[in-house]
């Protein structure tokens, strides 16, 4: 493959201009945590939204998108299309409540939700446990990406890519913190989103595939495009359609999909001016994340069907590869070596962006939990806020080093997708109750946490896997067995645990008002003084919310499909739904709205 002058120019220019920006905010990015890791509490809804959806847009998506087309067809991707139901959730029942909150990460949420030493430990230990263990993972599977990427496209050693790929994004990371990052995210957006689209127009009008007719009536895919999994295939409909829509997404955590908001995404609502912003950014971000998004990596991901019809194919034509990295997802980056000068660059500098977008939001997060809720907690108490943003250089450096350490050991993309899922498997209810049933206390969250790793790890060791999953249980039975057991571990021992300290749950309900039946029974059993007010329960009201944005959303998913596929009845089918929930959510959003600024 070969890279041309505009290539390059086009490249380097994109390279630049972040690291401007990163330069630029970087001296009042400087002046104390609070302007470091949320900007001062100041970003409007439609910047965060932009920056939520660029987090997610890394270089592994697309790869991990290709792998399960490539292997198990289009409908295999309701195994995250199903996390919508979590990110509306989030939208009209838990924005506001975060954004009431008003901690600086949601691990500070702790020590406002919980009290004593179970809290400290609690906050400390999951700063390690996510900020740590599982954003590395997270950034892993993204520079994993990456690695594929330069060996594909470019020839470049695993180091070498490492090297290139990283030293920009640490430097606006380290420099800029969350005001750099989000300002970049919206540039990186748009560039990544128009790479997608012009690689996306190229390979399916290249000559072997004969355009989207050729493309889905082609031997090789047509029997990969439908959008529903083969309701007479019981393993398939259960596997990516039965459980991710009745387990998957309210059960696991996974990053930019917690059940009731967490991560990266609460970062970004604590972030917004007020609960309003919270609410209008998060919206945003679903209806583009899963809406807008997938289709041009779905037409590249069948395009490579025809050109790379299976791994040796890809091998023949990519010999530099090296074994371990061998993998479906490879299809993507495959695909991309086809594109002419100009557009190459394009798509390149696009997957530059999606990577730094990604990272740069990992690296910011991960800081923030270190700093916030594990140095200045259990090291230095009394560290200054000059300590504190050189720490949270140092700990953005550090991360860098471990994801890229990390992502030699892996194969594919979906090996991480698949072991996070797992390792967080049961812990999601948690999230998603915690505001609303006061009995939850913070060994509820210990016990879950532990038994969901420990189960997780177990059953995939290979002797118990094979052993237990084929013969004695259905395969697909294996995560909803995780759930059950951690969900049944942490129930029992919150029952069997004191409940958290009146004076500790009084204010956690005068700091959030989450209101509820819930509370009215706390207040009664416990014959305490709580200001609980009708207008405080807006559940009703944001599950009603929840149901017309997910006709809005999945009919348009569906809808440009249909099109795209020439089935045009379908479509039409599809796109009036999405017209019901968009009428649906319109009604709805002046009540929203006054639920969002509190009145």
């Amino acid at each position: 493959m070969i890279i041309s002058t505009i290539d390059w120019i086009i490249i380097f220019s994109l390279l630049g201009l972040t690291l401007f920006v990163g330069l630029w905010v970087s001296r009042e990015s400087g002046k104390d945590t609070e302007n470091y890791f949320l900007s001062n509490r100041s970003m409007p809804w439609w910047l965060l939204g932009m920056s939520m959806v660029a987090t997610t847009f890394s270089t592994d998506t697309p790869n991990v998108v290709t792998n399960f087309v490539r292997t198990g067809g289009v409908s295999s991707n309701w195994q995250w299309w199903a996390f919508l139901l979590t990110g509306m959730l989030t939208v009209f029942v838990y924005a506001r409540l975060w954004r009431k909150s008003n901690v600086s990460t949601d691990l500070e949420f702790y020590e406002l939700r919980y009290g004593g030493a179970p809290a400290r430990f609690l906050r400390s230990f999951r700063a390690i446990y996510l900020g740590i263990i599982f954003n590395v993972l997270a950034m892993a599977g993204v520079t994993l990406a990456a690695i594929k990427i330069g060996q594909v496209m470019l020839g470049l050693s695993a180091i070498e890519t490492i090297g290139i790929a990283s030293v920009i994004t640490v430097i606006f990371s380290a420099l800029g913190g969350f005001k750099g990052v989000v300002y970049t995210d919206f540039i990186l957006f748009f560039t990544a989103m128009a790479g997608a689209i012009g690689a996306a127009y190229f390979c399916v009008n290249l000559p072997e595939v004969g355009g989207l007719s050729g493309l889905v009536n082609h031997p090789n895919v047509a029997g990969k495009i439908s959008i529903l999994p083969d309701f007479n295939d019981t393993n398939a409909l259960i596997t990516l359609l039965i459980i991710p829509l009745s387990v998957q997404w309210w059960s696991s955590w996974y990053p930019g999909a917690e059940p009731g908001g967490g991560g990266y995404i609460a970062q970004r609502m604590l972030a917004a001016k007020d609960e309003n912003n919270a609410i209008g950014a998060t919206f945003l971000f679903n209806i583009l994340h899963y809406a807008l998004r997938p289709w041009p990596w779905i037409l590249v991901a069948l395009a490579s069907l025809i050109i790379f019809p299976d791994l040796e194919s890809i091998k023949t034509a990519f010999p530099n590869v090296t074994e371990g990295k061998l993998g479906e997802d490879l299809g993507y980056p495959a695909m991309l070596t086809l594109l002419p000068s100009g557009l190459l660059g394009l798509v390149m500098a696009s997957l530059i962006a999606a990577y730094m977008s990604t990272i740069s939001t990992h690296l910011n997060w991960g800081a923030s939990y270190i700093v916030n809720d594990f140095y200045q907690k259990t090291v230095n108490p009394e560290a200054s806020q000059k300590e504190l943003i050189n720490v949270a250089r140092l700990s953005t450096v550090g991360l860098m080093i471990l994801s890229a350490g990390i992502a030699m050991l892996f194969t594919d993309a979906q090996q991480l997708f698949n072991f996070i899922i797992s390792f967080g498997a049961g812990t999601g209810l948690i999230f998603i109750l915690r505001w609303f049933w006061w009995r939850i206390n913070a060994w509820s969250e210990i016990s879950a946490m532990i038994v969901s790793g420990v189960v997780s790890i177990i059953f995939n060791m290979k002797s118990i896997d094979s052993a237990l999953f084929g013969d004695v249980f259905p395969i697909w039975s294996k995560f909803p067995l995780i759930v059950l057991i951690t969900t049944v571990a942490w129930i029992i021992v919150t029952y069997l645990t004191p409940p958290e300290a009146d004076k500790t749950l009084i204010n956690f309900y005068n700091q959030t008002k989450p209101g509820g039946p819930g509370w009215e029974y706390f207040k009664k059993k416990r014959n305490v003084e709580l200001d609980i007010k009708p207008s405080d329960w807006k559940v009703p009201q944001g599950i009603l919310a929840l149901m017309f944005s997910l006709l809005l959303v999945y009919g348009l998913l569906f809808g440009t499909g249909y099109l795209l596929y020439g089935q045009y009845t379908s479509f039409m089918i599809a796109m009036t739904i999405s017209c019901i929930g968009g009428v649906g959510i319109w009604k709805l959003w002046p009540k929203i709205k006054v639920l969002a600024i509190g009145k």
